[in-house]
């Protein structure tokens, strides 16, 4: 079982294994939070914000990428600049 912080760190690993996908096309990612150890919040930026298919990016991409990294994840989700996480 991972501690918060170890989680965490795998997750960071896992978004800078897709991040380079966003900042090719002038976006990126950011790490809101992890809650109960299942579910992360992120916060898609730049031209990812306004993407058409951020939506799918965020489940094929992202969260596959999580979830290889850190199985226990359920769900990743979009918080937008307008939320609060």
């Amino acid at each position: 079982m991972m501690t918060g912080q170890e989680l965490r760190k795998t997750v960071e690993t896992a978004l800078d294994e897709i991040r380079p996908f966003l900042k090719s096309d002038g976006g990126d990612i950011e790490l809101l939070s992890i809650e109960e150890d299942s579910l992360v919040k992120v916060r898609l930026m730049g031209t990812c914000v306004d993407c058409t298919v951020n939506q799918m990016t965020l489940r094929s991409g992202v969260e596959m990428t999580i979830k290889k990294h850190a199985p226990q994840i359920k769900e990743v989700v979009n918080v937008k600049a307008d939320q609060t996480a």
